[in-house]
């Protein structure tokens, strides 16, 4: 499954894989553009950097659509409500710095990324939502921030009302982190890709980082950028986090297209943005936003945003199709600093919530000021050992709700599924000798079975027929069909039976 931007770079993101065990300053695990970003801005520091990655580049940020943004949805709203007024202006104002920050590296290194600066509208056609987008602007002008309502916007359907943000931008994200690799190893950084972190154990001063050949890391830091942690204890972020997937489409409509960026105030969403493919304009849509590992027997997300597409650009044709996960916190704010207080020295960001290009450059500049001992005035807002769960107590119960299912309830019920069910190119958990099996036919008609328990903390994993993945509805761990992990936190595979 390529998106658009892995196919733009044709296999420029892979470089070797570990072989030697290594020294560093830092040691960065997970090279998405969180790690490569904390990579550019400490190598430019002079500090010698490593960066390792289970994967290529760019693992997670190649499937994303690329927006640089502060505008997070009607994000103000509720951190006015939440917080306070101070807390939501410093939160803008971090987020407003990134677009900056981001720019000014493109321009410094000369990064041919198809950056462009843009307007950025949340819109609504249902006139029940336009209140609240009247008092998403009532905050923004209460932190001094001006932000037009509007009906006039070029969208190819009538809208009731939009909000925009100026002066935000887009990229291909992938070009952006070969950018940042350039600059990285010209600073005498090293990158390694293939290469598996399995542990982190403290060392006198410094920490060794283990990888899955057997090789080690010694380094006096270390930054755990995999956007879902690893590293299950101390920091306990499973407990803290969950995963949602989101669906994307590439599309050549045949037509004239939209100018600047969009996205509507509720579900279905449908984030919409064009990007460059041969050298012509494309459209991106985006949605089918969902709880990863949850039933998609009733829906297919791809449908429905080509669907939706269809009502507009009839003759569009389907260019590339893709899903995406991202980790959200249970107060939607990320977790960034130390991992935990019991690691000295040991750090992480994560719960980017879907708006990752503009916070990972937030999270990468507030961790490079904690090793360099700086003071950043807007630490307080991503404070990672925080644990104020309960500000949303929904979605603290269907956490603990989700987990207590699959780790215990659901691998006691009995399956109604059988092989003949399946059908092919599908899959599904059976009984088999009274034991519960994951199996998947392929178009040849041929059986592959696995052991359906996720290798992270063992919960029952779900057939996801969409993407032919079996996904966790736990701490969204993804497997491919036939076992091979591909999303975190679980590292290893699942065991596969003959």
């Amino acid at each position: 499954m390529n998106s658009l931007w892995i196919d733009s770079v044709k296999g420029a993101s892979n470089f070797e894989t570990l072989k030697n065990n290594l020294e560093a300053d830092i040691c960065i695990i997970g090279a998405g553009i969180f790690g490569m970003t904390c990579g550019y801005y400490l190598s430019h520091l002079g500090y010698k950097v490593i960066l390792i990655d289970k994967n290529n580049l760019a693992g997670t940020t190649s499937f994303t659509t690329g927006k640089i943004t502060s505008q997070h949805g009607l994000f103000y709203s509720y951190l006015n409500t939440s917080y306070d007024m101070h807390f939501a202006k410093d939160y803008l104002e971090v987020n407003e710095k990134a677009i900056k920050n981001i720019q000014d590296i493109i321009t410094k290194e000369q990064i041919d990324c198809d950056f462009e600066i843009q307007k950025s509208y949340v819109y609504t056609t249902k006139q029940e939502e336009v209140e609240l987008l009247e008092k998403e602007q009532k905050v923004l002008e209460s932190l001094g921030y001006h932000a037009d309502l509007v009906t006039d916007v070029s969208l190819p359907f009538k809208v009731e009302s939009a909000l925009c943000f100026k002066n935000q931008a887009k990229f291909n994200p992938l070009k952006y982190i070969l950018g940042l690799s350039k600059s990285i190893l010209e600073k005498n950084g090293q990158i390694y890709t293939n290469t598996i972190a399995v542990d982190i154990e403290k060392d006198k001063k410094n920490y060794v980082v283990y990888t899955d050949k057997g090789n080690k890391i010694k380094a006096k830091h270390v930054i755990i950028a995999t956007r879902y942690p690893f590293l299950n204890v101390p920091g306990f972020y499973f407990s803290k986090l969950y995963q949602a997937t989101s669906y994307i489409v590439a599309l050549d409509t045949k037509k004239d297209l939209l100018n600047d960026m969009y996205i509507n105030v509720s579900a279905p969403i449908y984030s919409l943005r064009t990007a460059k493919f041969n050298g012509k304009d494309i459209l991106l849509v985006a949605g089918g936003d969902c709880k990863t590992g949850h039933d998609y027997s009733n829906k297919n997300p791809y449908d429905t945003l080509i669907n939706f597409a269809k009502q507009y650009y009839p003759d569009c044709e389907v260019l590339y199709q893709w899903s995406s996960e991202d980790c959200i916190s249970l107060d939607k704010l990320p977790y960034i600093g130390k991992f935990s207080n019991l690691l000295p020295n040991v750090y992480v960001g994560t719960g980017f919530k879907k708006w990752g290009m503009t916070l990972s450059n937030v999270a990468a500049n507030l961790i490079v000021d904690e090793i360099c001992e700086r003071n950043n005035k807007y630490a307080y807002l991503f404070d990672s050992t925080r644990f104020g769960l309960f500000k949303n107590f929904d979605e603290v119960k269907n956490m603990v709700v989700d987990s207590t299912n699959s780790l215990l309830l659901n691998k006691l019920k009995s399956s109604d599924a059988s092989l003949e069910k399946i059908k092919p190119n599908s899959g599904d958990i059976i009984e088999l000798d009274g034991k519960k099996v994951g199996v998947y036919r392929d178009k040849e008609n041929q059986l592959h079975v696995i052991n359906p328990i996720c290798t992270h903390l063992g919960c029952l994993l779900t057939w996801n027929d969409i993407d032919k993945t079996w996904d966790c509805p736990c701490h969204g761990s993804r497997y491919d069909a036939f076992g091979k992990n591909l999303y975190g936190p679980a590292f290893k595979d699942l065991e596969v039976y003959q």
